[in-house]
């Protein structure tokens, strides 16, 4: 058994993850996001403090990408899964992710950490998201 993985798609949603965090947190919930974690909207961040988190979020996007690329391939072999479409294997993969992992951890979070449940699903929905869409680019990049 091989797990086939396409680097191209991984590269792609790698980049397409980079995008949507970008338009999640700063036109969309940027100033709710800031708000909620008590930022100072004048106070702009220093650029090499940017930059290092723009790296870092795109070696993060990449481990994502290429362990969920690994996931997905791997639930190939199980009987059945095939069958159930492309469709279906990228919405499962992504929420059944998003609901095991990401979910129980913004719980978490937001209750040990006193966070809001505005910032809890601010957070949450982004990673749902995030999920789905490089689910559906490595599930139909094939």
């Amino acid at each position: 058994m091989e797990l086939n993985l396409n680097m191209a798609a991984i590269l792609v949603a790698v980049v397409v993850n980079f995008f949507i965090g970008f338009i999640w947190y700063t036109p969309l919930f940027g100033k709710a996001w800031g708000k909620e974690m008590g930022y100072d909207p004048t106070n702009k961040p220093d650029t090499k403090v940017m930059v290092k988190g723009m790296i870092f979020m795109v070696i993060g996007n990449f481990f994502f990408a290429w362990v969920l690329a690994h996931n997905i391939a791997a639930w190939q072999f199980v009987p059945g899964v095939p069958e159930m479409g492309v469709l279906n294997n990228a919405i499962s993969s992504a929420f059944f992710i998003w609901l095991g992992f990401y979910f129980p951890g913004h719980l978490g979070a937001t209750v040990w950490e006193q966070k809001s449940w505005k910032l809890f699903g601010i957070d949450a929905g982004y990673s749902l998201v995030s999920l789905v869409v490089v689910s559906l680019i490595l599930t139909y990049w094939k």
